[in-house]
């Protein structure tokens, strides 16, 4: 294992990588869209959450997941996506979408709501076993992604960091970007000592993710 803080998650076993792969094939929907508490689904599911910055690769990389090109709409505006979304996985999983952050056009007190609502669902919702962070490979930690680190820091929910895009990363650029995350990562009690580093439009690391899902209890 590497001495590096923060490494690149290694690839599973194959016994691992085979249960990944069974459990994003068994299917996987759209569910609904939730503005406030009391519209979330019953707490009877495991539930992994993805959370990133608008544009960084939210929806293309729940799409490669679960090998639906559809499944979770893209935009390219940012801050179009208002609401905690909810896919389910298979008969026993929820993946879900939280709202992009990081949205210079949004009217403040949308803002503002969106904020009550990702920390009410962070601190009180007992199925949710991790967080993972997207951040663009491209450019690293940005300082709107130091506050949803901090606040699953303050939630006392365990987060992972998914580098995305790392197709658009030349070689000889990545070892700096990793560097820089590694840093960041370091003042945040919360995170989850491994990376993983991925490519939804070359397939780069999404077994490896699949897989420590599955391996989620």
């Amino acid at each position: 294992m590497s001495s590096l803080p923060f490494p690149l998650a290694p690839d599973p076993d194959p016994a691992i990588l085979e249960r990944g792969r069974k459990l994003f094939a068994g299917g996987s929907d759209f569910l609904k869209g939730v503005v406030a508490m009391d519209g979330l689904p019953a707490p009877d599911r495991i539930e992994v959450c993805f959370a990133g910055r608008s544009n960084v690769g939210k929806s293309t990389l729940i799409n490669a997941l679960t090998g639906r090109k559809g499944l979770a709409r893209a935009s390219n505006t940012p801050g179009r996506t208002q609401e905690i979304n909810y896919f389910t996985l298979g008969a026993e999983h929820y993946l879900v979408d939280l709202p992009g952050y990081g949205f210079a056009n949004a009217p403040l007190p949308v803002v503002e709501k969106w904020q009550r609502l990702l920390k009410a669902y962070l601190a009180g919702r007992a199925p949710l076993r991790r967080a993972f962070v997207l951040i663009d490979a491209r450019h690293g930690v940005k300082p709107v992604d130091e506050d949803i680190l901090s606040l699953l820091d303050s939630s006392a929910v365990p987060f992972q960091t998914v580098l995305t895009k790392a197709d658009k990363v030349k070689a000889k650029d990545m070892d700096k970007v990793l560097e820089q995350v590694r840093s960041k990562l370091a003042k945040h009690p919360a995170a989850y000592p491994e990376m993983i580093l991925t490519s939804s439009e070359k397939g780069e690391g999404i077994p490896v993710l699949r897989a420590t899902i599955a391996g989620l209890e």
